[in-house]
């Protein structure tokens, strides 16, 4: 039997640790959502900057993190098809101001247009890696607010190269760098360029030209102008801050209208740095939000466990730990805010047994 209250990991103040509560209050399912007990959260950078800066959160305290979740389903709303108790999904929390969807708590509630069976095959942690960062990248991507490429999963037709047949991706070694390759190829571009990242790895991803990142801003752009000439049309920087946000911009074509999606908005990029563009270009903030591109997300959800399963999409590197103790959770976060390189928790809050 569900209880009315539950364990929750919270924020109480912007700028101080995680803590625990034990009575915060367990949410019930409305329409097309289902009651999930969760076994599995994973916090990813913005938790960190939402603890320690308030993202999202500064007006809405005290708040639960953890937009990654996976959970055995409880109990289903109304109007629910397609799911039923006792099934496992994951899906990602939106970011609603009453954190009913998040993951470091006992019970959550998720949007049945955003979530999906754990496939055969699959670990609850291989699909805990995906939500956030996968789904920024598929915003970026297919949403028509930014690129706005054909979704290939819509079609059984193959898909057409886009124009320039050439994609920039900044941040290779990080999960959204490669799931921007995964996607990219998923798009039909025939020249992925990747700068970061272990070249072997990004290349059995899909990678066809992968490029040190230790090198000079000017360098790294001499270095992708060789491979892409005056033809690069598309860009992603997974990882870079203004500053060297020109990277990309430079490295877009110079007589032809380019567009660069940046995962950082953290403030302008310095214009005096970037090269002349005849014909100028695109940069756009990316935020990884289902609820404000329903209809991409939601069909997104409904072919996620077939690409998994046809391996056109990988799960991430994970690290799992048991239990969620508020000490090793704000260590992660902690790890984050440092500029640690550390591979993504999952954090087991529910193993599938009875307390």
């Amino acid at each position: 039997m569900v209880p009315p209250t539950q364990k929750a990991l919270i924020v109480t103040e912007v700028g101080k640790p995680l803590t625990l509560t034990t009575d915060w209050p367990v949410p019930q399912p409305g329409a097309k959502q289902v009651q999930i007990r969760v076994m599995v959260a994973g916090p990813n950078p913005h938790d960190q900057k939402a603890r320690d800066t308030g993202l999202f959160i500064a007006e809405n305290l005290p708040a639960v993190p953890g937009n990654d979740v996976v959970g055995q389903i409880v109990q289903v709303g109304s109007d629910v098809t397609g799911f039923s108790v006792g099934e496992k999904v994951f899906g990602q929390a939106g970011l609603l101001p009453d954190y009913t969807q998040n993951g470091f708590q006992e019970y959550a509630v998720l949007d049945t247009d955003f979530i999906a069976k754990v496939p055969d095959g699959f670990t609850v942690d291989d699909v805990a890696s995906l939500p956030t960062n996968l789904l920024a990248t598929v915003i970026a991507f297919f949403s028509p607010s930014f690129f706005g490429l054909p979704a290939p999963w819509t079609s059984t037709a193959a898909v057409a190269a886009p124009e320039g047949d050439t994609i920039l991706v900044l941040g290779g070694g990080s999960n959204c760098g490669k799931f921007g390759i995964q996607l990219a190829v998923l798009a039909g571009f025939g020249r992925i360029v990747v700068v970061g990242g272990d070249e072997t790895e990004l290349k059995s991803y899909g990678a066809t030209h992968v490029i040190d990142r230790h090198r000079t801003p000017s360098e790294t752009v001499s270095r992708i102008r060789e491979i892409v000439g005056d033809d690069l049309l598309y860009a992603y920087d997974t990882v870079n801050p203004p500053a060297t946000q020109v990277v990309g911009i430079n490295a877009l074509s110079s007589t032809r209208k380019g567009k660069i999606a940046r995962l950082l908005p953290i403030g302008p990029i310095d214009e005096s740095q970037v090269e002349k563009k005849s014909a100028g270009y695109e940069v756009w903030h990316i935020l990884s939000a289902p609820h404000l591109h329903a209809e991409l997300c939601k069909s997104f959800w409904e072919h996620v466990p077939r690409l998994l399963r046809e391996g056109q999409i990988k799960p991430a590197a994970y690290k799992r730990v048991d239990g969620w103790d508020a000490e090793e959770v704000n260590e992660i976060l902690d790890a984050y805010r440092d500029g640690k390189k550390i591979t993504k928790t999952h954090f087991h809050i529910w193993n599938g047994e009875e307390f």
